[in-house]
């Protein structure tokens, strides 16, 4: 949980200083209010073509908050939870060290668990059980990422659409004017710049996040691994 914390405080201060930094650029600009500022910039970058930015954000945010929450929730102390289930099997058999997996969470346990209740079928009962267990609880591990991943490859291509749009735009604004002055061409080239940014800042902090999230995906499918080994180790020591 501290770890969760953790993260929710460093995104906390993400977005903190996000929204100090375009307040403080509002206020030097024309000191209107920072969410009058924000819709001012909506409406010029389009308000549909912004919202779809802000809604595929705010989705994509979502995933990865749920994510960070079960990954951090799935991992345990597996050196404790090796030991728990050892006394557990010394002093109790395979029952009680089921009792020791069924209370514990994450996934490691449940591999566990579906170890021990084939644990009078065999080692290698109980190993295949491991694999094929194992990769379900790695899909539960992998599920949403993909979406993440979706969402990051696909706000730029959005932004960069918004960009072409706005060249467009400028040019019917040229032709039908017969003149390049600045406030012919502002209002095409201030949509593409807009839904340009727009886009980029609602990749960048999902990369930031798809990378955390991998990374503490790769540290608990590791101690999967380990702990199914010195989990196969203490059953057949047991069994001796």
């Amino acid at each position: 949980m501290k770890k969760l914390f953790k993260v929710l405080a460093i995104l906390g201060f993400i977005l903190f200083s996000a929204q100090l930094a375009i307040a403080q650029s509002a206020d030097s600009m024309d000191g209107e209010p920072l969410h009058q500022y924000l819709k001012q910039k909506m409406i010029e970058g389009g308000a549909g073509y912004m919202g779809l930015l802000l809604f595929l954000l705010i989705i994509g945010l979502g995933i990865v908050i749920e994510r960070v929450i079960y990954l951090s929730l799935a991992s345990v102390n597996s050196k404790k939870l090796l030991a728990k289930v050892e006394d557990a099997l010394t002093s109790g058999g395979v029952e009680a060290a089921k009792d020791v997996c069924r209370n514990t969470r994450g996934p490691i346990a449940s591999i566990f668990y579906q170890g021990l209740l084939r644990s009078d079928q065999g080692l290698e009962a109980v190993e295949k059980s491991i694999v094929a267990y194992g990769s379900v609880q790695m899909n539960q591990l992998e599920k949403g990422l993909s979406w993440i991943q979706l969402f990051i490859a696909v706000l730029p291509m959005i932004g960069f659409l918004g960009t072409v749009i706005g060249m467009v735009m400028t040019f019917d604004d040229i032709a039908i004017a017969g003149d390049i002055s600045p406030n012919v061409v502002s209002t095409g080239m201030k949509f593409a710049l807009l839904t340009t940014v727009a886009a980029l800042v609602g990749a960048i902090p999902l990369q930031f996040c798809y990378n955390y999230l991998l990374a503490k995906l790769d540290t608990i499918v590791l101690d999967m691994e380990d702990s199914s080994i010195s989990f196969i180790d203490l059953l057949v020591k047991h069994q001796k």
